[in-house]
């Protein structure tokens, strides 16, 4: 199975065409979104194609192929427009031996060291990648037993980063990094 996974469109109507785009190109399964759709939050200024109606039409043409979790910038208004479930702080998937938790970042319940303490480490046998937003820059580390992946911004991104997006490929468990062209 093919995922593409992205964060942080804060309503950006080009990036999220791009992004699904490549979705499209690349012949995926599944997305898997880590929060902040359609608003573009107190600390971001506003983005130069800012069209929240058109991100939600967007989106909803492909609700039963997103999996998502809230971000801090998104709220019950916005899950009565979206048509797929983002109210959820987290959500765990698995393929084969790979487990996948998926939080947005922004909730210190599920830092790094008490998310180590409650999953189960990746072995020979299995892998535990945990996927987060929130902070703009992509990440891609192994790191005490564990994947930490950030696919980083499509819209804001931070700390000298590009716009980005990552990839997981189950079959070969492939995890990489992409920039937004």
């Amino acid at each position: 199975m093919k995922v593409l996974i992205f964060s942080d469109i804060h309503g950006d109507i080009d990036t999220l065409q791009k992004m699904i785009e490549v979705f499209e190109n690349g012949k995926f399964n599944l997305m898997i979104i880590t929060g902040d759709f359609i608003n573009h939050g107190p600390r971001n200024g506003l983005p130069a194609h800012f069209d929240q109606k058109q991100c939600v039409e967007l989106l909803n043409r492909y609700k039963d192929k997103i999996i998502a979790v809230r971000g801090n910038c998104d709220s019950e208004v916005d899950q009565m427009l979206l048509e797929f479930p983002i109210m959820c702080d987290y959500t765990q998937l698995f393929f084969d031996s790979m487990r996948i938790f998926v939080h947005h970042g922004h909730k210190s319940e599920y830092s790094a060291e008490n998310l180590k303490k409650l999953l189960p480490k990746s072995s020979d046998k299995s892998r535990t990648i945990i996927i987060s937003g929130h902070t703009h820059i992509p990440v891609n580390e192994e790191k005490d037993g564990f994947t930490f992946l950030n696919p980083g911004s499509i819209t804001f991104p931070k700390g000298g980063s590009q716009k980005s997006y990552a990839i997981i490929d189950t079959e070969n468990g492939e995890i990489k990094l992409c920039e937004l062209l």
